[in-house]
């Protein structure tokens, strides 16, 4: 008999279409009387709708939020935080958003309520990467998990289906590393298969019509259940991969997963050949690795990373990079090897 320890993360979640009209009441439920609503600079109409919601509870809005959780932009928010007496986060967007909240959370342990406009997952999450002087380090703090997550089908309803691609192969990306965690575990790995089921079935649909609002569901649905994996497990050398690329050379994030995800899938196959058979059957194919390339394909999503603007002289400080402080991997991580995955992602070949 297998042992194991499964740890739930405490979180409140809110679930449906139209759901973010729940917003004050669960504001209200946590005390927030000066709550600072956040986004990117795109989404400032979205914030100033949401913060409207809130009454005389909203302290207002930042609409600063950046990639990869740059420490200059938290810093700038956080004077805000400090000037207007903030008690309490909202936050509307995607991992951005979301990046930013659980920032600011780290410094002052403020309570968060996130409502998501992508499938990233990291709402889930008691995970934050920041980035300084051009290196994301990724920490675990209980303190950056968010009390209140808002998912309202509508919200997503906007993103663009090359959005929704990219970002639904992020979030599968946390369930196929899940499958095969050092500290995985049958409940874990339960989720991690209905996830990606969810968006195999969903991201097609979605590709087609991106009003599709049970397609939105399902996918939604995956988005929660994939960085409920994320929060709950240890993460491989495709996610170290990840913030590599996207902190050091400044690579687009869900895409850069997009890309890396069939290539980290195959590099770890021969270690792994329990996970990649669940893989495989969550996504109806033969072979896991070419199953989530041919996924990507299907939904259009980028197949290479010199599409994301790295150059092909950048491949050897990649190596050297990913080869530093490396995440646990179930197949050991050795420079030709890694060398050998980041230039089949660069060129976009099939795994």
């Amino acid at each position: 008999m297998r042992r194991f320890v499964h740890e739930s993360l405490p979180a409140r979640v809110v679930f449906g279409a139209g759901a973010l009209a729940e917003l004050p009441a669960e504001v209200e439920r946590l005390d927030l009387r000066r709550a600072l609503t956040l986004a990117t600079p795109q989404q400032q109409e979205s914030a100033e709708r949401t913060a409207a919601l809130l009454g005389p509870r909203s302290a207002g809005v930042f609409t600063g939020a950046e990639m990869h959780t740059p420490t200059n932009v938290t810093d700038r928010a956080m004077q805000v935080v400090r000037e207007r007496g903030v008690d309490g986060l909202v936050a509307v967007g995607g991992g951005s958003t979301t990046g930013l909240a659980k920032a600011i959370a780290l410094r002052t342990d403020l309570p968060q309520v996130v409502a998501p406009t992508t499938y990233a997952g990291s709402e889930m999450t008691p995970i934050l990467g920041e980035t300084k002087d051009g290196v994301k380090t990724t920490i675990r703090d209980r303190k950056v998990l968010p009390e209140v997550v808002i998912y309202d089908v509508d919200l997503t309803l906007t993103l663009p289906s090359a959005l929704s691609a990219t970002s639904g192969l992020n979030a599968i990306a946390h369930a196929m590393e899940a499958l095969y965690a050092r500290d995985g575990d049958p409940i874990v790995s339960l989720m991690a298969e209905e996830g990606v089921r969810a968006f195999a079935l969903a991201l097609p649909r979605i590709a087609i019509d991106a009003l599709d609002r049970e397609a939105r569901s399902d996918a939604l649905y995956g988005a929660w259940l994939c960085g409920s994996c994320l929060g709950a497990v240890g993460m491989a050398l495709h996610h170290k991969l990840c913030h590599v690329l996207g902190g050091s050379f400044d690579l687009p994030h869900a895409e850069t997963h997009a890309v890396i995800l069939p290539h980290a899938a195959a590099y770890n196959a021969p270690a792994a050949p329990e996970a990649m058979a669940r893989l495989a059957g969550a996504l109806d194919v033969a072979d896991a690795p070419r199953g989530l390339w041919e996924l990507a394909k299907r939904i259009g999503a980028p197949l290479s990373l010199s599409q994301l603007g790295m150059k092909r002289e950048d491949i050897g400080r990649a190596v050297d990079l990913a080869l530093l402080n490396p995440y646990w991997n179930p197949r050991p991580i050795e420079r030709e090897g890694v060398a050998h995955l980041i230039e089949a992602a660069w060129s976009g070949s099939p795994p």
